[in-house]
């Protein structure tokens, strides 16, 4: 899938997180339990046509999952209902290789 407007790097997104954007992490639960991004929320897939009433309209979205597919799948979602979204590129496996925090810092992100 080529790069598009819907998709930011794992720099943008840590930039993003600071400057008060909403980062939902969209993968299972079992997923996020073994290692997630500091500040960001949970929501998974399947729940987010129906949770996405509890997300600020005001603020940013910016979603993530494993590898950039099912985050890039919530943010056109989100697109659609009004919000200002874009997906991870990469997802959690660049996030982990460009060295950026986990929790808990003994992290690791889970098989799919």
């Amino acid at each position: 899938m080529p790069p598009t407007d819907l998709e930011i790097t794992p720099a943008d997104a840590a930039r993003a997180l600071t400057e008060g954007a909403q980062v939902v992490d969209v993968r299972e639960p079992y997923e996020r339990a073994a290692g997630h991004i500091p500040g960001s929320r949970h929501i998974e897939l399947a729940r987010l046509a129906a949770e996405a009433g509890t997300l600020d309209p005001a603020a940013p979205v910016v979603t993530v999952c494993r590898v950039g597919s099912r985050s890039f799948f919530a943010a056109q979602a989100l697109r659609q209902a009004g919000f200002d979204a874009a997906s991870m590129a990469g997802g959690m496996l660049r996030w982990v290789e460009e060295r950026r925090p986990l929790e808990p810092a003994d992290g690791y992100v889970a098989d799919h």
